[in-house]
């Protein structure tokens, strides 16, 4: 491949990641109001109920999704050249709404494993019909992912979703405020589900000439099943912990990790950013077997969504009390569990750039990784949480407990998965770099001296500083020419998508 072909790479990358990382501002400004909404009307209880029902209904969703999420992207490129090439993203979404109306159906009747407390209405069991809608919604921006619209993703999961939520809490709160969480939460599924599908129809069309046919949708459920179990062991390894939680500790805890959780999750979007684009780039240079330049990918990417996270982490970290103060004065006992889940999320970014080749280069041993390090994960988390049990120690060490398991287990899943990868490339994967350790070092100092300051204070002027501090030092002594390339203003020519062979453009 030449180099021009491989700076159209970097370029479409770059892209991809400044959309992204504009969605992760709008998604940080959304998902603010819900937590405080969330958190000050509902109380630790009703979202620790909340988040048990979540946990099952976004997994199971994710399996019924098939693996496209990142499936597709290999499946179009390997059959671009066909006929009705859109056809193929149709099966998948007929398949998906086959199972997931199935999945629906089972957990209305039996509705124990959503809710294991045993606190829930009839109103909250509508919650299931948020499984057909989560994995139609994979699907459609896997499509446009292949496309190089990111766009949409944007729109979709950090504008539309997030906001839906918020609003919708706040205002059903007034009404239904026992079910007023489940019930916000299904809206804001079929509202990114809506603006997905109206980019989705306006860039693939109506299918042509399609027949559903049971042989080739079996063999494409069979294909998909290790890629499916995958992208549900690494969604799970983030939500196994509230299972666990839900389990062995009361609801007011599941609820405080709830909250931490969220507030960690936001760095970890910035991961997630660049897995859309980041399939397509990489089934190209497969098909032309080009393994150095997919190392060198896996390399820039891991370094830019390490860089970022660990900014994102030391300003969501180091002020960590008066972040979860600002949820309600009861949510400040998950501050050490909020700490461990931002370093689980830093660690956590290798394994992840490294799975995305894993999972079309060696999708069966990426699977039994992924299947040991869940394991390995729920067995720290219940062996930690027994631990606890026989001290005097309360809830929120509890909850600590589960995020510093889940910290080793990424920890250990990054390691094993580079190895492996690049063992199979015949090139070395690293993301890390001494500029992290430089740049963290006086961020912590500002962060520290910044918890002198009142709460607002800490909040309104600690976090901005240890971002300008942070990223001034990455910028002056990490990034180098290509790694600037993430914010330049207009990026090269070339980055056009992949063209789909049809007329149903």
């Amino acid at each position: 491949m030449t180099a021009d072909s491989n700076d159209e790479d970097l370029s479409a990358l770059a892209k991809g990641g400044r959309q992204n990382f504009f969605g992760f501002v709008l998604r940080l400004l959304a998902r603010l109001p819900f937590l405080f909404i969330a958190g000050r009307l509902y109380g630790s209880e009703a979202l620790g109920t909340f988040a048990s029902a979540l946990v099952v209904v976004e997994l199971v969703a994710l399996v019924c999704a098939m693996g496209e999420k990142r499936g597709l992207a290999q499946r179009l490129s390997a059959e671009e050249d066909t006929a009705n090439p859109t056809n193929l993203v149709y099966d998948g979404m007929l398949l998906a709404l086959l199972f997931s109306g199935l999945a629906a159906l089972f957990f209305w009747f039996v509705p124990a494993p959503l809710f294991p407390s045993g606190d829930y209405n009839r109103i909250d069991q509508f919650i299931v019909l948020a499984i057909p809608g989560y994995a139609l919604t994979e699907i459609v921006l896997a499509a446009q992912a292949y496309r190089y619209d990111i766009a949409t993703t944007v729109r979709a999961r950090a504008v539309v979703e997030p906001w839906t939520i918020s609003i919708m809490a706040g205002a059903l709160w007034f009404v239904i405020p026992d079910s007023g969480l489940e019930m916000a939460y299904l809206v804001s599924i079929y509202a990114g589900l809506a603006t997905g599908l109206w980019s989705f129809f306006r860039s693939y069309g109506a299918p042509r000439e399609w027949r559903p046919q049971l042989a080739r949708m079996t063999r494409m459920t069979t294909r998909a099943l290790p890629l499916a179990t995958a992208d549900a062991i690494e969604w799970g390894t983030r939500r196994i912990d509230i299972f666990i939680l839900g389990l062995f500790a009361a609801p007011t805890a599941v609820g405080v990790y709830y909250i931490a959780q969220q507030v960690a999750s936001l760095p970890q979007k910035l991961k997630t950013s660049f897995e859309p684009i980041l399939g397509p780039v990489i089934t190209k240079n497969l098909r032309t077997k080009n393994y150095q330049a997919i190392a060198k990918q896996v390399c820039q990417v891991g370094f830019w969504i390490i860089a970022m996270q660990a900014g994102i982490a030391l300003a969501l970290g180091v002020p960590g009390e008066a972040v979860m103060g600002l949820v309600g004065p009861e949510f400040v006992g998950g501050t050490g569990a909020l700490a461990f889940l931002l370093a689980a999320e830093v660690v956590a970014a290798t394994a992840v750039v490294s799975e995305a080749v894993l999972i079309y280069v060696a999708r069966v041993r990426n699977l039994w990784i992924s299947i040991a390090t869940i394991a390995f994960q729920a067995a720290l988390t219940v062996g930690f949480i027994l631990a606890l049990d026989k001290t005097s120690y309360g809830e929120p060490f509890k909850a600590a407990a589960a995020a510093i398991a889940l910290m080793i287990a990424l920890g250990t899943a990054s390691l094993v998965k580079a190895v492996l990868l690049s063992r199979i490339l015949g090139h070395p994967i690293n993301n890390f770099r001494w500029a992290l350790v430089y740049a963290a070092a006086p961020a912590i100092f500002v962060g520290w001296l910044a918890t002198f300051l009142p709460e607002w204070a800490e909040l309104a002027i600690g976090v901005p500083a240890i971002l300008a501090v942070y990223g001034f030092v990455i910028w002056k002594r990490g990034f180098g020419p290509e790694d600037r390339v993430l914010f330049a203003r207009r990026p090269k020519a070339g980055s056009a998508p992949p063209p789909l062979h049809d007329e149903a453009r």
